[in-house]
């Protein structure tokens, strides 16, 4: 490309009146910020809305009559004090699959609540001295009472609790009991220290009963879940994620075993995390695939990449601008992934620009690779006069630097620039690589 030709004689030679006025970059990049720090905000909310939710679970759980509770048909009946069913009751099930050193807890997520009731009104006891009483959580076999749903006495319960193998941790550890109140309670943290594979059914249950000293000579029908296989937690430490986050340690990639070569290779090299893989992916393939090496085949190398690839970006952008007047700069993703121009506060993506138009971008996208360390992390505030900031390798104080002195074409294209065609404002694949 002729250093002296302009972005306006690259165009199509229409009138710029008649050409839409794309969007400022400023509101496409607000709006994926938005979208971030929208992220950000559920993040940090939602332990709070999960206690509450708990706590209003608990509230309705204890409203609740015998048109709306259990479904199950009624037990036989074990009589409690004036002539009461009373039974105990899981009424949150459980998050499988579950792994040992993991957290147990209900499905996406919940609390898991129980509730003491009358099995004969379908109604919580929310009164007396059952409804505050404290309950043991225990670990059952698999296989207990698998046939059917009749009744069961308390010693045929104790018969099924499963001990922890000689030598080993007790195998549930955590809150082993829960208070009612007013006939409801909930579950607190609780971890697996071993698996379900060594007992004849390869299956636990948890189970629920009345702890010593509360409702003596009362009969209250013990609580269990249905059957779960618990499984080593190897399995989910070496696990993949799908997709991966750019936090990731790089081996949950496909492809990168944890501790492997290709793992030590990278972590050699400074790529220690999926946003690390990415960004050298974008700048640089070819050194990342030398730092693979040749045990990394074709196929294996499509596989990583198009794995990595599904990761969510941030919302994260960067500047390059091309000279000291800083008119007209590249913008990167938070991967370093090319993904337009801006020009007197105008963005122009990167599928808008002509081919004369993508040579001069091709060329300012090499010369920020080069030259990374003046491209500019936009904050959200100001676009038009940031200043490159870098750190002295000797003091550790931040220093400004203008870049290195540009082309002198980029005055002329500053001068007449007029980007033809519309900008579209998105421009990202799947993964959030700009195109």
């Amino acid at each position: 490309m002729k250093d002296k030709r302009g972005l306006e004689d690259a165009g199509d030679g229409r009138p710029d009146a008649k050409r839409p006025r794309p969007p400022a970059l400023a509101s496409v990049i607000v709006e994926a910020l938005k979208v971030d720090s929208l992220q950000r905000l559920c993040s940090s909310l939602e332990p709070i809305l999960r206690r509450v939710v708990s706590e209003e679970v608990e509230r309705a759980l204890g409203k609740l009559g015998p048109a709306t509770i259990g479904g199950r048909p009624s037990p036989k009946r074990i009589e409690g004090p004036n002539g009461r069913t009373l039974q105990l009751e899981f009424r949150t099930r459980l998050s499988l699959p579950l792994f040992t050193g993991g957290k147990v807890e209900g499905e996406q997520g919940a609390a898991i609540h129980v509730v003491l009731f009358d099995a004969g009104t379908g109604c919580v006891v929310s009164s007396g001295p059952e409804s505050s009483a404290k309950l043991d959580i225990v670990v059952l076999e698999g296989d207990f009472n698998n046939e059917d749903e009749e009744g069961w006495t308390g010693e045929e319960f104790d018969s099924h609790v499963v001990k922890e193998r000689e030598g080993k941790r007790p195998i549930l550890t955590g809150d082993l009991q829960v208070t009612l109140k007013e006939g409801v309670g909930t579950v607190g943290e609780l971890t697996f220290t071993d698996n379900s594979s060594w007992i004849r059914s390869r299956k636990f249950r948890l189970g629920l009963k009345i702890a010593s000293g509360f409702c003596e000579g009362v009969r209250i029908r013990e609580a269990k879940t249905e059957a779960f296989m618990v499984k080593d937690h190897r399995g989910e430490l070496y696990k993949k994620h799908y997709p991966p986050t750019l936090k990731d340690e790089v081996w949950r990639l496909e492809k990168i075993g944890k501790d492997g070569s290709f793992h030590k290779r990278l972590n050699k090299s400074g790529i220690s995390t999926v946003e690390d893989f990415l960004r050298l992916v974008v700048r640089d393939p070819q050194k990342l695939r030398s730092i693979l090496g040749s045990g990394m085949s074709n196929k294996m190398w499509e596989t990583l990449v198009e794995h990595a690839k599904t990761c969510t970006l941030s919302g994260k952008y960067y500047i390059y601008y091309s000279d000291e007047t800083r008119s007209i700069g590249a913008i990167f993703n938070n991967i370093y992934a090319f993904c337009g121009l801006i020009s007197g506060e105008q963005f122009y993506s990167s599928e808008s620009l002509d081919d004369s138009q993508k040579l001069f971008a091709d060329a300012l996208v090499k010369k920020a690779y080069d030259n990374w360390m003046y491209v500019i992390e936009y904050d959200g505030k100001g676009l038009l006069n940031p200043k490159p900031k870098k750190k002295s390798a000797s003091t550790g104080q931040v220093e400004t630097h203008a870049p290195a002195g540009g082309p002198t074409s980029y005055q002329q294209y500053l001068s007449s620039m007029s980007m033809p065609g519309p900008s579209p404002s998105g421009g990202t694949d799947s993964a959030g690589v700009c195109k």
